[in-house]
């Protein structure tokens, strides 16, 4: 059963490893374009399923906005759920802190994912580690409409 919860700091070894496989050896992103010391004002959150850790996000609050950064699933768990699971909680949690909007930098393959998700793309697309992004953003007070 898959569950994502707010990974105390216990548990920021099992994120950054995750981290580090999914983006430096699958990815192939610098090392150091993946550690940018924003980690420690960030809240991190895991997905485990049964017993596995199949992804990890982080949110970080600037300027009353929620951001999600670091979103990684481990490739056997993609199309599973286990995005959509951390993105949903992310957003709850921002919205408990009180932030009214999320925005994340997308990579260009997964501005799908994310548009499902209800954000919409803005801006040109740019390069970040290699790897084309788009800026995103959700509005976490819409309701939807009947």
């Amino acid at each position: 059963m898959l569950r994502v919860s707010i990974a105390g700091q216990d548990r920021f070894a099992e994120c950054l490893a995750l981290r580090l496989e999914v983006f430096v050896e699958e990815q192939e992103v610098p090392i150091e374009e993946e550690e940018d010391g924003l980690d420690v004002e960030s809240t991190h959150f895991l997905a485990v399923d049964g017993d596995a850790i199949v992804g990890t996000a982080r949110l970080r609050i600037v300027d009353g906005e929620g951001k999600a950064e670091r979103v990684a699933v481990r490739a056997a768990g993609r199309r599973g759920g286990v995005g959509r699971a951390l993105m949903r909680a992310l957003e709850s949690e921002a919205s408990r802190v009180g932030a009214r909007t999320m925005c994340l930098n997308a990579q260009v393959s997964a501005i799908p994912f994310y548009e499902a998700l209800g954000y919409l793309a803005h801006g040109p697309e740019f390069d970040d580690a290699g790897i084309p992004h788009r800026a995103m953003q959700r509005d976490l007070t819409a309701t939807a409409g009947c």
